[in-house]
Order: structure tokens, then C-alpha cells, then sequence
């Protein structure tokens, strides 16, 4: 059980650590994020920042599945005074902060699982529509949006970057000079191109964020979201059997995009199924033509829910048909052409 915390505006104004961690013995942050947008790295820079810089206790570690563009990343950092040894290295379930990397994982509620009423919620999105999802924060905890996709791909950077200046940028004890000499350092030698962008990413993040009111609407801490076991001793099925027969077909790739998505002009195609040759995921959708007499089969369109934006059709398209666009929220769901709407309930 949580003890009682202090009051909401000393937990984000303070200006020290000594300051923050008078009312917490730790400061605890959660990266959400999927494989590709640089979660893990932005976990690590941090912890590297706060304690060979700052004089604080740190831990940091990352879980995450198979290593490929996609997979889910969740990032754990804890922070604490000097004098406050962590004994903890469990993943962070009650953190004050949570940053989301890709505003897909806003349906998933595990997201915001264990969010403490006095958090602060942080997520990558463009400018508009505030999601439906976003209710189910504590009410009084505070919610920033940051269009991180967008910045890191203007400045040739990453979201992490930017999301790294926007952490800093809302906590005032968090050392922004101090912070952004450990990202330089820690891509100097990899890439040292690029510093420069990274550098340019993580002061526009610092400042170019906004703090969202009345969108949290629960009381109090969050519930904590544990993965349990959907079988065990008692309850696994028979051996030899598929209980949930067929389920491949209802996949989610959207996830995997970032930032960046094909979009068709059916004036232009010809039809000649080339993106279907190179395309890995069999996410185009052919049916049949108008004029019959002409095409057999025409390309009607993509279903986004299979497309991780790998941008083949975009690449091999003869006539320019398949363009590459910026992903604004909606967008795919408006444009989708649905490969089984038998499926869709």
C-alpha cells in the first residue's frame, strides 16, 4: 500500500532534488514505448545523468520481447537521494511519471496502469483531438502532449530526444544541461552526426509541450496492472488443442509505424501488383474492377492494421501511385480498406 503523499504542487515544483525527495524516497519514471523509437537509450541516459552527474542513487533496466521494429519496450527508471540506498529491482509499478512513445499504446489500459494521483503523464501526439482514453487518468494528475514524432522527424532526430527535453523541462530538479551532455555522450561515438539534431530534438521538447487540463477524470492512484497468467495448473486446456483457432488474423501492426505511412492515389495506380511482390505483410487489398474488360483485379487500397510502414510499395510503385505521408491521428482508420470486414464488429 502507498503512503499518503504530500501535497500535488510540492512533487512538481520542487526546484533541488534534496527539494523532491524530502516527500518521496524515490522518484520513479515508466517509458512505454514499442521497439525502434529509442526507449531503452532514453532510460538509460537518465539514470547515467543522475547519478555520475547529479550526486543521486539510480536503476535503470528495460523489458522487452523480441528485439524488432515493433515489439513492446517498457523502460524503468527509479531515482533517489544520495543518502537513500534502492533496494528495488522490480519493474516500476506505481510511477510518478509514465511517458508513452507511441500514441497507439493509449488503448492498451496496462499503459497507464499504477499512475499515482500526483503524476505526471506524458505522451507523443500531435496537436488536436484529445483521446477518449485519457479519462480513465487521476484527475488530478498532470497530462502533457508533445509532438514528438513530429520534431524528431523535422531535426533528422528521434522521439526519444525530444521526450527526454520534455521530462526535463517539467521537472526543474532535473538538470537540462546536465541531462543533455549524457544523451551527447552517449550517441558521440555511434553517431556522431548525430549530436547536433539530438541537441536541437531535446530543446524543442524542454519547450515545446503542452499541458493538457481537465482530461483525467478517475480518483485518486491507479490501479496496478499485473500481467497474470491466463492459464496455470487448474485451469490449462486439454493438450493438442488451438483454443482460440484462426486469432493471426485479427494482428496489429500499427504499432510498428513511426510517424511515416503509404497512402494511395487510385487515379495513378495501374495495377500491375508490384508492391504486392515486395510488400511483407500482405497488407494489400485487391477486389474487383469497375471495368472488368481492363483489369481483372484492382488494388483497392491498404488495410493499416497489417501495414508497419515499411514503405516497399512506396519504393518499387513504377507509376508514383503509392506516396509516403505524415501519420496525423485518424488518418489510418479514415483511409483503411479492410482486408476481412467479416472481422469487423
Amino acid at each position: 500500500m502507498n503512503a499518503p503523499l504530500p501535497a500535488i504542487s510540492s512533487l512538481r515544483e520542487a526546484a533541488t532534488p534534496q527539494a523532491r525527495f524530502a516527500d518521496h524516497s524515490s522518484f520513479e519514471v515508466r517509458f512505454e514505448s514499442i521497439g525502434g523509437l529509442g526507449a531503452h537509450a532514453a532510460g538509460h541516459v537518465l539514470a547515467t545523468a543522475a547519478v555520475l552527474r547529479m550526486g543521486l542513487n539510480g536503476a535503470h533496466f528495460s523489458s522487452y520481447g523480441s528485439e524488432k521494429k515493433g515489439s513492446t519496450v517498457r523502460s524503468f527508471v527509479r531515482l533517489s537521494a544520495a543518502e537513500q540506498p534502492i533496494r528495488v529491482s522490480a519493474p516500476v509499478e506505481t510511477p510518478n511519471v509514465v511517458v508513452v512513445f507511441h500514441a497507439v499504446l493509449l488503448r492498451n489500459p496496462a499503459t497507464r496502469g499504477g499512475l499515482r494521483r500526483d503524476g505526471t503523464f506524458i505522451y507523443n501526439a500531435p496537436a488536436g483531438v484529445i483521446p477518449e482514453e485519457l479519462k480513465a487518468l487521476p484527475r488530478t494528475a498532470r497530462v502533457i502532449r508533445v509532438d514528438a514524432l513530429g520534431i524528431a522527424l523535422a531535426e533528422k532526430s528521434r522521439p526519444n530526444a525530444v521526450l527526454l527535453g520534455t521530462i526535463c523541462g517539467a521537472f526543474p530538479w532535473i538538470d537540462t544541461a546536465v541531462v543533455l551532455e549524457a544523451l551527447s555522450e552517449e550517441f558521440a561515438g555511434k553517431n556522431p552526426a548525430a549530436v547536433a539534431t539530438n541537441e536541437r530534438a531535446f530543446q524543442r521538447g524542454a519547450t515545446e509541450y503542452e499541458v493538457l487540463e481537465g482530461v483525467g477524470e478517475a480518483e485518486g492512484d491507479l490501479p496496478i496492472s499485473r500481467a497474470d497468467p491466463e492459464w496455470g495448473f487448474a485451469t490449462q486446456p486439454a493438450g493438442g488443442l488451438l483454443p482460440e483457432p484462426g486469432n493471426t488474423a485479427w494482428n496489429d501492426l500499427s504499432a510498428s509505424r513511426t510517424g511515416l505511412m503509404p497512402v494511395l492515389d487510385g487515379a495513378k495506380c495501374i495495377h500491375c501488383g508490384v508492391c504486392d511482390l515486395v510488400c511483407p505483410d500482405f497488407c494489400l487489398v485487391w477486389g474487383a474492377g469497375a471495368d472488368t474488360s481492363k483489369f481483372e483485379r484492382e488494388l483497392m487500397g491498404v488495410d493499416y492494421r497489417y501495414c508497419k510502414g515499411c514503405m516497399r510499395c512506396v519504393e518499387s510503385c513504377p507509376t508514383g501511385a503509392f506516396g509516403e505521408a505524415v501519420e496525423t491521428p485518424g488518418m489510418a482508420d479514415r483511409l483503411r480498406v479492410p482486408l476481412f470486414p467479416e472481422l469487423i464488429k
